[in-house]
Formats: structure tokens, sequence, C-alpha cells
């Protein structure tokens, strides 16, 4: 049997995110649907992470196992690509290691979350507009602040089923770019409504309701109540996931 990975983008205004669930049409069921019709067989696919209703995926790593006839990769994507909605596109599908994990063996992600000050009747549903002129220079102290922390109990969605609160985060930072605020981070995991709740939490201290003696206490309660209103889904992105170099296997 064979593993391998595909990559994808999608637009999740339409899914109740990443995940299969009873409740409406995930990004996980509709490429597992493509993929069996394609293939002639049931695929399950596994997703590197779940993102939640409305949030996009500019690269969304998946693996799946394939023990049937070769298929031509190239030709494979393009049949997809024509099979599924306008809203997903998969990018690319490739033979990895058999122990490879789309999951568990990637060594970070990064997401990006777009702010701003500007109407645009083209990408307010991409932007987040705040109707003020948030301190970056205060947002990216308490964006170094962050790194100093592992526990992120404060920062997630509450009964969630992880057993570890703890992240490892290796950058945080508030970039802006005309009337646009762009939030970057990375880390080698993130929480249930980690991202969004730290962006509502530190555009809460940009606006000037958050010292930096008020941010540390807010991770160092460990209560998400203390936390920030989170940010809306529909300005947040999963934009990178780095795996291994040598997860990739040569094509033959």
């Amino acid at each position: 049997m064979k593993r391998f990975f595909i990559t994808l983008a999608y637009n999740g205004k339409n899914y109740v995110g990443w995940q299969v669930q009873p409740n409406g049409i995930s990004v996980q069921q509709k490429v597992q649907e493509a993929l069996s019709t394609l293939l002639r067989k049931p695929i399950g696919i596994v997703g590197a992470g779940r993102t939640d209703a409305g949030v996009h995926a500019k690269k969304m790593v998946a693996h799946f196992n394939w023990e049937g006839e070769p298929f031509t990769r190239l030709d494979l994507i393009k049949k997809l690509n024509g099979f599924l909605p306008k809203d997903i596109a998969v990018d690319d599908i490739y033979e990895v290691r058999p122990d490879a994990h789309a999951r568990f063996s990637a060594i970070s992600r990064t997401y990006t979350y777009y702010v701003t000050t500007q109407k645009d009747p083209f990408l307010y549903e991409l932007k987040y507009r705040v109707f003020f002129d948030p301190d970056i220079a205060l947002m990216n102290t308490l964006c170094g602040i962050l790194t100093e922390y592992k526990d992120f109990t404060s920062f997630s969605k509450l009964h969630s089923d992880v057993k570890t609160n703890n992240c490892r985060i290796e950058k945080a930072v508030w970039e802006k770019k005309g009337n646009d605020y762009v939030f970057t981070i990375t880390a080698n995991r993130f929480l249930r409504n980690m991202v969004r709740a730290i962006v509502g939490t530190l555009l809460d201290a940009g606006r000037g309701r958050i010292d930096e003696e008020g941010f540390r206490h807010i991770i160092e309660s460990k209560n998400r109540n203390l936390a920030g209103t989170s940010a809306p889904a529909y300005a947040l992105f999963l934009d990178d996931i780095v795996y291994p170099i040598d997860i990739r296997l040569e094509e033959k």
C-alpha cells in the first residue's frame, strides 16, 4: 500500500470547516467524494488539522492510502479540479514515506489574518474591518510575549478534546500595508479557535484596552473568559504547512 499527500486550497465560506461533520458539508467530505469517484474505491483522507467554519486555506495538506492500479499524478490532479466545486482547488499529489502523516509529521503551520480600516466592496468577505487605527507597535510587543509561553488555554475553545494546550509559537508579527494590518503566526501546532482568539485579544490591546501586564495576566490565568472575543473566521487563512524535506519520495 502506498501513501500520498494531496495539497489543496479552498475558500471556506460555504463549508462547516475542514472536518466531516453531521451538520453540514465540509471540505474533507467533498475531497473524499471526488477521490472515491475518480479512483472507483472508497477513499478516506486525513488532514493536517481542522479549520473552523468559514476559515480559508491557501495550503492544506491531507494524506490517503492507495493499493490499486497506479494512477498518473497530473491526470488525477486535472480530473479532481474538474470534479470539485469552484471553491476547492487541488495543487499537487505526490507519494510520501509509508509512515508519513499529514497531521503528526508536520513541523510547523502558518496562519495569516487580514484586518482593514477601509471599506472595500470587493474584499469585505476576506478582511475584517475595524473602525480604529490599531497601535501596531504595542501589538507587536505583545506578539513577542506570546513566544515566551507554552500553555495557551486562555486562547483555546472550551471543552475541546485535545490532551494538551501547549504550543510552541515560533513567530507572531503584525505588518501595516496601507489601510491593512496583516497578522502572521507560525507554531508547531494550534488549538481550536486559537488564532482568532489571539487576534481578537491583540486588537483589544491595539485600541487601548489591554497593556503588557494585562496580556501576561490573560495568558497566565489559563482562563478563556479573560481573553478577547474571537475575530471573525472569514479573514483567517491557513497559509502554509512545513514537513521534513525527506518525507516526499522521488518519482520513478
